[in-house]
């Protein structure tokens, strides 16, 4: 391939080629945004002098997620860490948590982060201001990407089909308790999150497709992946409905689960399907306490993610997946 000319880079970057030269030679005066887009096209032309020191880190994308105290969250932090560790030294990758209970507090922060950024990787509520937030960013130019749940249904998503994991969770629980009566249950986080209300809905939606009146889907409980209060609700489910055989938690309280599970013994035995292959839920699958781990690979969104704003960013050329990451469907037999 050729070397890229000034003409070149300043073309791709739709600036003049007097600016091209005093942002590869450090003469500064050049606004920012416009600083990252010469920068952006050089390395695009495969321009072969070292880049100005100065420039290093240019491309700086910025990751919002919440609740870094739960098991899911600290898997795709660790993901995005080591991802983070291995690119290329031009490429700055911010690691944000926010409070999942201030919405608007998400949106301030999308408005005005204290710094440029070229890519905006986001797990956040499905909320009317983080919604009109994320088009704002867009339209200033800043590539963004939806990562575990969806947030409106504009560009590019990265995770699993939530949909087909919650018919995924009810296909398994209503074929393995045949013939066996009694009531289904689910517990999730709230409606807050379109990843829930999918998986929700896929499980519901299957139950229907499938009707068995001796097994009827009762009731969901909303226990905000809080694990003190999901173990209360489900206990109390419990009381109202002794005959419950089933549960499926779509959400991230598995541990709350697991202490109802455990104090109700094992005269009782309940099937029960979750998310997320942690240390607990190994433990939990190998002592028969837990059924089905259906696991979201974290690991693959955070990759695919990175990859995918560089993609559009045009930092790498190789073509990214759309298509849904694919969820794993775990079990005593094949940990």
């Amino acid at each position: 391939m050729k070397t890229a000319r000034l003409s070149d880079i300043a073309r791709e970057a739709e600036v003049g080629t007097a600016t091209v030269e005093r942002v590869l030679n450090s003469r500064g005066n050049v606004r920012p945004e416009t600083v990252e887009r010469v920068v952006l096209a050089a390395r695009k032309l495969g321009y072969d002098r070292r880049l100005p020191e100065r420039y290093r880190g240019i491309i700086r994308i910025e990751v919002i997620m919440m609740r870094p105290d739960t098991p899911f969250f600290e898997r795709l932090n660790h993901a995005f860490a080591r991802i983070a560790a291995s690119l290329d030294a031009s490429i700055l990758v911010h690691r944000t948590f926010l409070d999942e209970n201030d919405p608007l507090g998400v949106a301030r922060h999308i408005a005005n982060p204290g710094f440029r950024r070229s890519g905006l990787i986001i797990v956040a509520p499905d909320h009317p201001e983080v919604k009109a937030r994320l088009r704002e960013a867009r339209a200033a130019g800043v590539t963004v990407v939806p990562i575990v749940s969806r947030i409106g249904e504009e560009g590019p998503f990265v995770g699993i089909d939530n949909y087909a994991a919650g018919r995924t969770a009810a296909y398994y629980m209503a074929n393995l308790l045949k013939p066996r009566p009694g009531r289904l249950v689910a517990l999730c986080h709230s409606g807050a999150y379109q990843v829930h209300k999918e998986r929700i809905r896929g499980f519901s939606d299957y139950l229907a497709e499938h009707p068995d009146p001796a097994q009827p889907f009762a009731l969901v409980m909303f226990g905000l992946d809080e694990q003190l209060r999901s173990a209360e609700l489900f206990e109390d489910t419990l009381k109202a409905f002794p005959d419950v055989i089933g549960i499926y938690n779509a959400g991230g309280a598995n541990a709350g689960v697991a202490a109802v599970l455990e104090r109700s013994g094992r005269g009782r035995p309940i099937l029960w399907i979750g998310h997320e292959l942690t240390e607990d839920s190994r433990a939990w699958l190998k002592s028969g306490l837990m059924d089905i781990v259906l696991d979201q690979a974290p690991e693959i969104q955070a990759r695919r993610a990175i990859d995918t704003v560089l993609r559009r960013i045009g930092f790498i050329e190789v073509e990214v997946s759309t298509e849904p990451v694919r969820f794993l469907t775990i079990n005593a037999e094949n940990l």
